[in-house]
């Protein structure tokens, strides 16, 4: 299975669109959020993936089709001496393409990418999430993260160092 991760072009933008309205439909079983008028859920940070640079969006390919996507994020924490981490904004892999390996090749792609301090939340709800993620970090990471709750977060955050 040749797995390809790809920083999505603005000619693959309208790619991510749709792979987005997938994501948002498979995860509506966690989320209550309904569709728009056009039959539609959006993604309300979509162009700030192409308007900001610490936003970075990756298409996920396998043998050549589209399988998924991952948003990533640089996060700068306010303060006298201004820190940052990385977030794992969205993650999707087509179903048809779950417990093959792509999730785990691509997170450890984007890991081993963006070297620094890591925090990837899941929804309280999102057990599946919360199992794949724990599993990939602590493998990862040789299960050296820890795991924490955050007022301001309904759901387990894992943080973690990578490079």
């Amino acid at each position: 299975m040749d797995v390809q991760i790809e920083k999505v072009s603005l000619e693959q933008k309208n790619v991510l669109k749709n792979l987005l309205e997938l994501y948002k439909y498979d995860f509506s079983e966690f989320d209550p959020e309904d569709v728009n008028d056009q039959g539609l859920y959006g993604y309300k940070y979509f162009e700030h993936y192409w308007t900001e640079p610490s936003r970075f969006p990756f298409l996920i390919k396998v043998n050549g089709n589209y399988a998924g996507f991952a948003l990533v994020r640089k996060i700068t924490q306010e303060g006298e001496n201004p820190e940052f981490y990385f977030s794992m904004a969205e993650f999707f892999v087509m179903k048809k393409y779950r417990k093959t390996g792509v999730g785990k090749k691509t997170a450890f792609y984007l890991f081993d990418t963006f070297s620094g301090t890591w925090q990837v939340s899941e929804m309280k709800e999102n057990v599946p999430a919360q199992k794949f993620w724990r599993k990939i970090i602590s493998e990862y990471t040789n299960d050296n993260y820890q795991e924490v709750q955050k007022v301001e977060w309904e759901g387990p955050i894992q943080i973690f160092i990578t490079g």
